[in-house]
């Protein structure tokens, strides 16, 4: 344990269970299911309403050799590639054998895919595959299908959920196994305030942390926390640097901030172009696959033309669809483009790459198990070895459904006992708050450093600006009295405090893993490093943070993981 924990009042209420799964995405409902099914007293916390997650904004749809002469092999084989030597092939091999399954289970579930006049799964296809192997439904609304049908069945099992409530710290016993979470629940109900859910597995499933950037597809509570959370239990986390940037997020100008409007690869994969202001299209002959080349290649495409033209986006021209197309296949963007004043259907549309996908997260197994006894993790805020430096597209909701599956088997197989968590005030120091307004320096300081493109000249300003915000919220918790004190300049603890907190701390470990890595590898593009190094870039980073808040990046010997688990 790192003895650190944010700064909070004692729970208030406490709930008893076997597991308390945090989040409401595909990644999570799918482990709450299962071990609800398993006979499991299970507790879904999540921080907004229960279909909010990130989970319901997917697009594209989810991958899965379903097709006709397609197989796992074949998937496995654009996955590997896409994840630029650092993918763990025996994570891939579980994704993608057990994934066509996995899916047919969703389906089981209630979830309608569309598909052909013959009644066959609709497969489309995205950048990266080489088969047409995306399962997709309402067109490009796969995400709010898939969210739609896991919320109906929760609620028809009548799973015990807790809403609107942000996670706080893991909660230990004496031996420093797992014991729970503590929560806040924001608005009045059942439950209100901070409390505690205690459970002797705890299973995070909490989406990304796109909010570190400026803009980003990612909703507004993707604010890193479970990775914050982990890393304060003193968990491990890996391969945080690479941060994949959707290449075709829809421009609505230099200053907007927050959540951007996708569009989807889908659209690529339909045959839209990718062209400048003049018209050109400028991916022919960068790759084999132009404009359906892996995700990082089309957005350092789009970076480079804007560069070389000096523009602030590009455009993709899927004009040639015609309004049919576009009102029946992609409903969902046609409507928020004309929502901003652009119409597809007449005019090319305006991108350009923002902050989409964590490829790294908290560091786990192939059973979902983490470093800490009794915490797992799955979907984007875990690192499981799939995705490498470079998630291949529509990987994440099948990552997030097989994976959660086989952690729900493995906590049914092992069912710890339930223990009594260690005294709050046991767990150390409490982290200084920083103020709420610390969240937009946050954000810029990451999108100016930590962005497309870097440097050791971008990282390490981003990293000065970050740790003096560190340093200011210590020393304004130490003038108010100590942390959580109750002077003059002391932030008061609360949801906004709590989530510039676990931005902070995500961003100071993700800079500090691009820092080390001095290589251009998958997503992460080093303007002072352009080359792979396969001598020494073929390695994870794995970060934990030391009880003096300082991030200690270590470098694995191979480009396969250790175990989680000394004994494994």
């Amino acid at each position: 344990m790192t003895g650190i924990r944010l700064t909070a009042p004692a729970p208030g209420w406490a709930i008893d269970a076997d597991v308390v799964v945090v989040g409401s995405g595909v990644a999570g409902l799918t482990a709450a299911l299962r071990c609800a099914a398993a006979g499991l007293d299970t507790v879904v916390v999540t921080k907004a309403r229960l279909d909010d997650g990130s989970t319901r904004w997917a697009q594209g749809g989810i991958a899965a050799a379903l097709g006709e002469g397609d197989t796992p092999e074949q998937h496995l084989d654009d996955t590997l590639v896409a994840g630029a030597g650092l993918c763990d092939e025996e994570a891939v091999r579980t994704l993608v054998t057990e994934g066509p399954d996995a899916v047919r289970r969703l389906i089981d579930t209630g979830a309608h895919f569309d598909t052909t006049d013959g009644g066959d799964i609709a497969l489309t296809r995205e950048g990266g595959h080489h088969r047409r192997r995306i399962a997709h439904a309402g067109g490009d609304a796969t995400g709010a299908e898939i969210s739609r049908a896991l919320v109906a069945a929760v609620r028809e099992a009548a799973l015990h959920t807790i809403e609107n409530a942000l996670v706080l710290d893991l909660l230990t016993d004496a031996e420093g196994r797992t014991a729970g979470v503590s929560l806040h629940v924001m608005g009045e109900g059942q439950h209100d305030g901070v409390g505690a859910v205690r459970a002797p597995s705890v299973v995070l499933a909490t989406g990304g942390m796109g909010q570190v950037f400026s803009a980003t597809t990612n909703p507004s509570v993707s604010t890193g926390d479970g990775v914050a959370l982990a890393l304060r239990a003193g968990a491990e986390v890996s391969d945080l640097e690479f941060v994949q940037f959707h290449p075709t997020v829809l421009f609505l100008g230099a200053d907007s901030e927050g959540q951007q409007p996708l569009v989807s690869e889908a659209v690529r994969g339909e045959g839209a172009h990718l062209v400048d202001a003049d018209g050109v299209r400028f991916m022919t002959g960068q790759h084999e696959l132009a404009e359906l080349a892996p995700r990082d290649i089309v957005a350092k495409g789009i970076t480079r033309r804007m560069h070389e033209k000096g523009a602030e986006h590009m455009y993709l021209d899927a004009r040639h669809f015609g309004a049919a197309m576009w009102e029946q296949r992609f409903p969902t963007i046609l409507a928020a483009c004309r929502s901003h004043g652009i119409d597809p259907v007449t005019e090319p549309v305006p991108v350009a790459p923002a902050a989409h996908y964590a490829s790294g997260g908290v560091r786990t197994d192939l059973r979902g198990r983490t470093t800490v006894p009794g915490l797992y993790a799955c979907g984007e805020v875990a690192c499981t070895g799939v995705h490498g430096a470079n998630r291949l597209a529509s990987n994440s909701l099948l990552e997030g459904l097989v994976f959660a599956e086989r952690i729900a088997a493995d906590i049914a197989e092992t069912r710890p006992p339930r223990t009594e968590p260690a005294a709050v005030a046991d767990a150390g120091e409490p982290v200084a708050l920083p103020a709420p307004e610390a969240r937009t320096a946050i954000q810029r300081a990451m999108t100016r450093g930590a962005g497309v493109l870097r440097s050791a000249e971008s990282l390490a300003a981003a990293a000065a600006e970050l740790e003096a915000l560190h340093r200011e919220a210590a020393a304004d918790a130490e003038e108010a009295g100590g942390a959580g004190g109750s002077g003059a300049k002391a932030v008061v603890p609360g949801v906004d405090a709590w989530e510039v907190a676990n931005l902070l701390l995500v961003s100071r470990v993700l800079v500090a893993a691009a820092r080390d890595r001095e290589e251009t590898r998958g997503c992460h593009w080093r303007e002072d490093r352009p080359d792979r190094d396969d001598v020494h870039g073929r390695r994870h980073l794995v970060v934990r943070i030391a009880p003096d808040r300082t991030p200690v990046v270590h470098r694995t010997e191979t480009a396969a993981f250790p175990p989680v688990r000394p004994s494994d």
